[in-house]
């Protein structure tokens, strides 16, 4: 199948390999950094797009983005 560079990132053998010698508690660990990390960027985003909102609202939409993803 040919994948078209401009739509896709395609990992290299280099990197290929880092991955592939990561245990797999290595590997949750940057899954769960990578998840801390969009959480983060999605509160951000809606503090600045609504300085209205409570913690509580802000808590609510970061919830229902992560889960499900805006509607």
């Amino acid at each position: 199948m040919w994948l078209d560079p401009k739509r896709y990132e395609i990992m290299d053998d280099e990197m290929a390999e880092i991955m592939r010698s990561k245990t797999p508690d290595e590997k949750l660990e940057m899954l769960d950094g990578m998840w801390r990390m969009a959480r983060g960027m999605i509160r951000d985003k809606l503090r600045q797009d609504n300085p209205h909102w409570s913690e509580v609202e802000i808590d609510r939409e970061t919830a229902r983005r992560m889960s499900r993803g805006p509607v």
